[in-house]
């Protein structure tokens, strides 16, 4: 039986965006589901554009999503020699021809053949040159590119997409194409399939921006007398108002890295992605990794384009909700140790880690992720939202202030002394530290939800959050005391 081997062959002229990474996805998790193999290979003969910025940023965002690769990556510059063989080769054996047609004579001819209201292919005028014409033209030292043969035949030319079902076309509507420029240099049309035949690729799984080429490379495959490969085109990703998502559109919120910067959790934005154009016709939103690659099927993919519906969250940016709520789905449910080494590269981000946390405290600190991690989006919510847990120096939010604390200007006396009161408990404890706040409450004759509610707000500095009880303890008698005897500098900043 023949190895399954797909790729993803990203070209470096920009960060990897989402529509990328979603098709780097559909190859890894079809290669994994069939025991198969999967390369990655830069195509980086676009010299002008590519960078090693690029190249290396897309690694990094494959990295991310832990998005592996069986060989690779290769370069496609690497391989230019197998691309000049190749072109020599078609021919040679008359499968390609060369064309002396100069850019002024090709708009001369379309626009002749606009005004005649005819076809706007190519002519086909350097088709049949004889090997004298031929040679007395390049003799006189014209420039030529060289031109695929299309074959001369009836009937259609197709191949069957495992997504879209049944593509083809008839010959005769097909142009002869240019396969090396004037300068000798192969297209990426040829070079693709020359790469493909090498890598011995079985399947390929991309973006329907791609089809526009699928005909025209089947004919080459014939033409190379190598084995057509499966084609599988993925409808594109496009935004709310039905246009292509790009960098230049966007800006930031397509690109991978703005999701991994931002604090989402890897599996959880493939689990994002594989949506994001499929479903096993099920209702399941969650799935492991072992699940997503046991139920991932190519004939599952949508056949219309998904939409990546960004707006203004939660989190005070713009992307998709459903990949918040994805997010959020794995970042409360996800081991709690798995959590606990994620949000350490948080908190040591911003010089927050206590080396305590991975010896004498790591009870308290895991404990202290399970606590507050309910309400939170993404893995950044701990160094902000959650930032009062771990260092004295957070935010106080403006709401809660005003809300909570800057209504009761008696909060000043009335938290100092609750402070005492903590201070002076032989234990520290959920049942103790409420007790004594409803007791000083009913001393005072006012709702308990006074003195809890500003103790929410001084000590944590949100207005909602886990129980205020729960709280206390996780944070420590040490620092609450000290937090709610310096209540008066809130009062003072305003």
């Amino acid at each position: 039986m023949t190895e399954t081997r797909l790729r993803f062959p990203p070209s470096p002229t920009g960060y990897l965006h989402i529509g990328g990474a979603r098709t780097a996805l559909y190859n890894w998790l079809y290669a994994r589901q069939t025991g198969g193999k999967l390369i990655l290979r830069i195509e980086d003969t676009d010299i002008g554009r590519s960078t090693e910025e690029s190249i290396q940023g897309i690694i990094d965002g494959l990295d991310w999503l832990g998005i592996d690769f069986d060989e690779g990556p290769y370069f496609q510059t690497e391989f230019a020699a197998d691309h000049a063989i190749a072109a020599r080769q078609l021919l040679e054996k008359g499968a390609a021809y060369k064309c002396f047609c100069t850019k002024e004579e090709l708009d001369a001819k379309r626009q002749a053949a606009l005004a005649a209201k005819k076809p706007l292919g190519y002519d086909r005028s350097c088709r049949n040159l004889s090997a004298g014409e031929i040679a007395d033209k390049e003799a006189a030292g014209l420039p030529f590119v060289v031109r695929f043969r299309v074959p001369d035949r009836s009937g259609n030319i197709g191949y069957e997409d495992k997504v879209l079902g049944r593509i083809e076309s008839n010959y005769a509507e097909i142009d002869d194409f240019v396969i090396v420029r004037s300068n000798g240099a192969p297209l990426y049309l040829l070079c693709n399939v020359v790469d493909d035949i090498r890598d011995r690729i079985t399947h390929i799984i991309r973006g329907q921006d791609h089809m526009t080429n699928t005909l025209k490379q089947v004919l080459l495959y014939e033409a190379l007398e190598a084995p057509l490969p499966v084609f599988g085109h993925i409808p594109l990703t496009l935004d709310t108002k039905k246009a292509k998502i790009s960098k230049r559109s966007h800006g930031e919120i397509v690109a991978v890295q703005f999701y991994r910067d931002n604090g989402f959790i890897p599996w959880a934005f493939n689990n994002y992605l594989a949506l994001l154009g499929w479903s096993a016709g099920n209702d399941q939103e969650f799935y492991s990794k072992e699940e997503l690659i046991r139920e991932f099927s190519l004939e599952r993919i949508n056949k219309s384009s998904a939409i990546f519906n960004y707006q203004k969250n939660d989190p005070k940016f713009f992307t998709d909700p459903k990949a918040i709520f994805i997010n959020e789905h794995y970042l409360r449910t996800m081991e709690i140790g798995k959590l606990g080494e994620m949000v350490k590269s948080e908190l040591a981000k911003e010089g927050l880690w206590n080396e305590e946390y991975s010896t004498a405290g790591r009870d308290w600190y895991l404990d202290t992720l399970d606590l507050i991690r309910d309400r939170f989006h993404t893995l950044k919510d701990f160094t902000t939202l959650g930032r009062a847990y771990f260092a004295d120096d957070f935010t106080v939010e403006e709401k809660p202030l005003a809300k909570n604390v800057l209504k009761y200007q008696e909060l000043q006396e009335w938290l100092p002394e609750l402070a005492d009161r903590y201070e002076q408990l032989a234990e520290f404890s959920l049942e103790e530290t409420e007790r004594v706040a409803r007791q000083l409450a009913d001393e005072l004759a006012i709702k308990p939800g006074i003195l809890i509610n500003a103790m929410r707000t001084v000590v944590t500095g949100q207005l909602a959050g886990p129980s205020m009880f729960d709280i206390l303890v996780t944070i420590g008698r040490q620092r609450v005391v000290r937090r709610l005897r310096d209540i008066g500098k809130l009062f003072t900043k305003k």
